[in-house]
């Protein structure tokens, strides 16, 4: 039984020795075979190479926007008088808002939020000034990308304009159209990115990447603007609200009240030297007085929910604080020469080589 085992393993030892001397000899045939094609081989790295250079020669650059701030606004439960303050207020039945977290504006979704449509037009509507002249960055962008060349040909386009701060609701269906597909340009994942460089701290870059320097800047700025604008109103909205409203009861009672004083001194000059024994002559001016009395109480009251009103609205806006910002001249991209010769010759010649193993394959295969 033991000679009948070491047979076996003497067997499975020859079996992988052939095995291995086999793929040497294949490799080695491989090998040989390719050598012989080296010619071809080099001749298609040497296309693709100059295919590499001809693409690097006629490539645009592009240049790159970088725009860093930082979102800032108060979590906190609040503290001391101000805490103090807000629930009184409410115990009374004073609705000064809530301060509640991030939801929607979280620094994660305001990548999102950029890239929104509502956004992206209100910057593409935006005024420019561009060698001395207003214009919408739209029509800046349908310039550099010399759009108009092409729409001269079709008649429903060739008379479209973007005016700056034009009404949006007034668009025809081409400029619908077109506003939709520059900005799925614009947002493309190789033209805008909004990073988060660290999801402890809410401090955000937008990168623009475009052909046109100047374009990339503009947007890049303009983009952070109007979030930021939109951010704070939409956060503070309620609080605002509430502000007006008790700024606008406010100025009613003291109007109310300043027109209850003078009513107070017309019927004191009315019944100046008055007999007392005519008492139905003072009713109007102790019905003014108490006028006056009932509108100063709730004036105090209102101006104290306005203070702690305006304390809210402070507290709950919040603070976006740019860090920094692109500054011209913007830096440069492009795919270098020696890169794309390298990478050009290297990808072509590779893909012979494929070429030749799996044309010799199937050449095997069929004999």
């Amino acid at each position: 039984m033991a000679i009948e085992n070491n047979q076996i393993e003497n067997s499975n030892i020859d079996n992988d020795e052939i095995s291995l001397k086999e793929l040497i000899l294949k490799i080695k045939e491989w090998v040989t075979f390719l050598k012989s094609k080296w010619k071809t081989i080099f001749i298609a790295g040497f296309i693709g190479a100059l295919i590499g250079l001809t693409i690097a020669f006629f490539e645009k650059p592009t240049y790159k926007a970088v725009l860093t701030f930082a979102m800032e606004e108060d979590k906190g439960g609040g503290s001391g008088g101000l805490s103090g303050a807000l629930g009184l207020a409410s115990s009374i039945g004073i609705d000064l808002g809530g301060t509640g977290g991030g939801g929607a504006f979280a620094a994660s979704n305001l990548a999102e939020l950029m890239k929104s449509r509502l956004l992206v037009e209100k910057v593409l509507l935006e005024p420019v000034v561009i060698n001395g002249k207003i214009i919408s960055l739209a029509e800046y962008y349908i310039q550099i990308n010399e759009l108009r060349e092409a729409w001269d040909k079709n008649p429903a386009l060739k008379n479209i304009q973007f005016l700056p701060n034009s009404d949006r609701t007034n668009y025809t269906l081409q400029q619908d159209s077109i506003l939709k597909n520059i900005q799925n340009n614009l947002i493309d994942k190789n033209n805008l990115s909004i990073l988060q460089k660290d999801k402890k701290v809410t401090i955000l870059s937008i990168e623009v990447t475009s052909e046109n320097e100047l374009f990339s800047k503009i947007f890049c700025e303009s983009l952070a603007k109007e979030t930021s604008d939109f951010y704070i109103e939409t956060k503070s909205k309620k609080a605002k609200i509430n502000v007006d409203v008790l700024q606008k009861q406010s100025d009613s009672v003291k109007a109310a009240l300043n027109s209850a004083i003078t009513g107070v001194a017309n019927e004191a000059d009315n019944v100046y030297n008055l007999n007392p024994a005519f008492n139905v002559k003072g009713a109007p001016s102790k019905r003014k007085q108490i006028d006056v009395q009932a509108n100063t109480a709730v004036l105090t009251n209102l101006l104290v929910q306005l203070e702690l009103a305006k304390i809210t609205l402070r507290k709950e806006t919040p603070l976006i604080q740019l860090i920094d910002r692109p500054i011209l001249p913007l830096a440069k991209e492009k795919f270098g020469k020696l890169r794309s010769i390298i990478l050009g010759g290297f990808s072509t010649g590779f893909l012979y080589i494929l070429f030749l193993i799996f044309g010799r394959l199937y050449k095997n295969i069929l004999a």
